[in-house]
């Protein structure tokens, strides 16, 4: 009786460690140039039915390439339920040069739904399982193990994910920063939008997805400057598969406010297993990302 307890137990823990999540999802690696694979990877997103809303070189080099993707499901998702939830508007695919092999990854679909919906997640849990399906019509067929979720070496549960924080006066989804407050939703994108095109700031726009009618925004943000992504990504991206979906840096608009997710939430979301050494040496980050964002709202 006692063996077979210590048994189920032992099957109980693993059904639960399996049911954890991980940030991204490794679809598989290509020999082709990056260039190729940028190009094949786009036509089999957009045939799948995604909207392919941009795409930039992190980090200013040839080696890495996102793309920034939207589907009905997310914005019917978001539609649904408003508000801060549109920072989900977006998921991002990312090409890495890996030892001159391609690899194909993209942010896990689960992971970051039930990190910004929540309690709210089963109200919108079949647009996502219909997004997961898509990306493995989408991505399938490259070579290596396909469909590898990784980011985590334990991954998170759903519950913890669903009030996700680093640690103990970490900041949570909710803990979002107000950039600024202007005269109208309009008065907000044009200021944005004027901004991001000026070429003074030390941001580029890779994408924007607007829901009008819900006066909901989320651009895709590019952090250029020297302190920027050039200087953060070394420093926390330091295993392999690299974590290159983890960029761009969203901003949202919604109503007549825009915000951004807290650099100490964003960041630590998108490397679960950072420690507090890694998190003390990129200390100025989240104060870097705020102060940039902030300009780009006056």
């Amino acid at each position: 009786m006692k063996k077979a307890f210590v048994i189920f137990l032992v099957l109980f823990i693993f059904k639960l460690e399996a049911q954890n999540l991980k940030p991204y999802i490794l679809a598989g690696y290509s020999t082709h140039n990056i260039s190729e694979v940028k190009n094949e990877v786009k036509e089999k997103l957009l045939n799948a039915g995604f909207k392919v809303l941009g795409s930039y070189n992190p980090m200013s080099t040839n080696k890495r390439v996102v793309l920034a993707v939207s589907d009905n499901n997310l914005i019917s998702a978001v539609k649904k339920t408003g508000g801060f939830r549109g920072f989900a508007l977006a998921l991002r695919v990312a090409l890495t040069n890996e030892n001159g092999k391609i690899m194909i990854s993209y942010t896990n679909p689960e992971y970051w739904g039930r990190a910004y919906f929540q309690k709210q997640w089963n109200s919108v849990a079949s647009f996502y399982s219909k997004i997961n399906s898509k990306f493995n019509n989408a991505l399938s067929g490259y070579n290596g193990d396909n469909f590898v979720e990784f980011g985590s070496k334990d991954g998170l549960s759903p519950s913890s994910l669903k009030k996700y924080h680093y640690m103990f006066g970490m900041p949570y989804f909710e803990d979002n920063i107000e950039l600024k407050e202007f005269a109208s939703y309009n008065d907000a994108i044009n200021t944005i939008e004027r901004n991001l095109s000026s070429g003074a700031i030390n941001a580029k726009k890779v994408y924007s997805v607007k829901l009008n009618e819900k006066k909901i925004a989320l651009f895709g943000v590019a952090l250029t400057g020297n302190d920027g992504e050039k200087l953060f990504m070394p420093k926390i991206d330091v295993s392999s598969p690299k974590h290159t979906a983890f960029l761009p840096y969203e901003l949202l608009v919604t109503g007549n406010k825009a915000y951004m997710l807290h650099g100490r939430y964003r960041i630590a979301l998108s490397f679960p297993d950072l420690s507090m050494g890694q998190f003390m040496k990129i200390v100025s980050t989240p104060g870097y990302i705020e102060d940039t964002f902030e300009k780009l709202c006056k």
